[in-house]
């Protein structure tokens, strides 16, 4: 049967998200309809947006989540708030899908693909390179970055062998610690009612942990995320940990809950209680949290901080790609 290219909507891609039973491998919550429709709204001005999925018939083989500026496609995203990104495919079928796909931007005057920031194991890396590559297409691809992934093991103290001694200790003695400063508390907030004065609680620390983090949330990168925040938690994925001590609010984590997984996106914490290391502690508390639950990856993604070693996490290299299609 031929192979067809159609144009979908953000709607009808949630419908094949959805519909688990078309077989796509949404491999990561960066991918899912929700996320690429809130970073367009919010941060995708100035680009033509291309949502191409490639049918066998009526079945939908892969989904291409595209914006377009200058002859040059992009997947859907940027680096500074999508760690990693990729394409849509049922596996098995991503031959016929990129041959598919690079024939019809060839036809619509595309003549760059630049592909950032791409896991090793992405479709990109495994599958479009090669493809690319046998048609003769210049293909460039380089190191950018690194995330950083942990695989949870059954127990809390199982995970505290993965440590070395030295951060074993450190663990156990800033929760004690902790303890002995007044009663602790943890939690995860996924209530989608309770986002936004959640969110309040979240950014007024984001901007006052540290100057970075403050020069960074702009008034747009403000409304992205609370949109993130609210769209994610209407989809039942968000997950917002939250530290008390002696009932107060001192640290707290934004994450995303998906499949086996907790994707760690960004934290925060009081700066009157960073003696009590209470911004290391609300990500220790939440892999306890993880692991109690059955969770099998903590993924602390992109960024190589210090902190993300000493808890265990490994490096997993972030690539760039372009490829030349003219």
């Amino acid at each position: 049967m031929s192979l067809t290219v159609a144009q979908e909507t953000f709607d009808s891609l949630t419908a094949c998200w959805l519909d688990r039973n078309r077989g796509l491998r949404w491999n990561s919550i960066f991918v899912l309809p929700a996320w690429l429709k809130v970073w367009w709204q919010e941060l995708g001005s100035g680009g033509e947006l291309y949502l191409g999925a490639v049918r066998s018939g009526d079945e939908i083989i892969g989904i291409a989540p595209l914006f377009i500026r200058d002859n040059t496609a992009s997947i859907i995203g940027s680096s500074d708030v999508c760690d990693y990104l990729d394409f849509i495919i049922s596996p098995g079928a991503e031959k016929e899908f990129f041959s598919t796909l690079l024939d019809h931007l060839t036809k619509k005057g595309i003549s760059e693909l630049d592909l950032r920031p791409v896991r090793p194991d992405s479709t990109v890396m495994t599958d479009l390179a090669g493809i690319a590559r046998d048609r003769g297409y210049p293909v460039s691809c380089s190191a950018e970055d690194v995330s950083l992934e942990l695989d949870l093991p059954a127990s809390w103290e199982e995970y505290l062998e993965i440590l070395t001694t030295k951060q074993r200790h450190e663990v156990r003695r800033k929760l004690r610690r902790l303890v002995e400063a007044g009663k602790v508390g943890y939690y995860a907030l996924k209530d989608s009612q309770l986002v936004s004065g959640a969110m309040d609680s979240f950014l007024s620390m984001f901007t006052e942990s540290r100057f970075d983090k403050a020069t960074f949330l702009t008034a747009q990168m403000e409304s992205f995320f609370r949109s993130l925040a609210g769209t994610m938690a209407g989809i039942g994925l968000l997950e917002l940990g939250v530290l008390e001590l002696d009932g107060r609010r001192v640290a707290m984590t934004m994450g995303f809950d998906y499949g086996d997984s907790l994707y760690l996106y960004n934290s925060a914490y009081e700066p009157d209680y960073r003696s009590l290391s209470v911004g290391l502690l609300s990500k220790v508390l939440s892999i306890r949290d993880k692991i109690a639950a059955g969770k099998k990856r903590f993924d602390f993604l992109k960024g190589n901080e210090a902190y993300k070693h000493h808890l265990g996490g490994r490096e997993v290299p972030l690539y760039s790609c372009r490829i030349s299609i003219r």
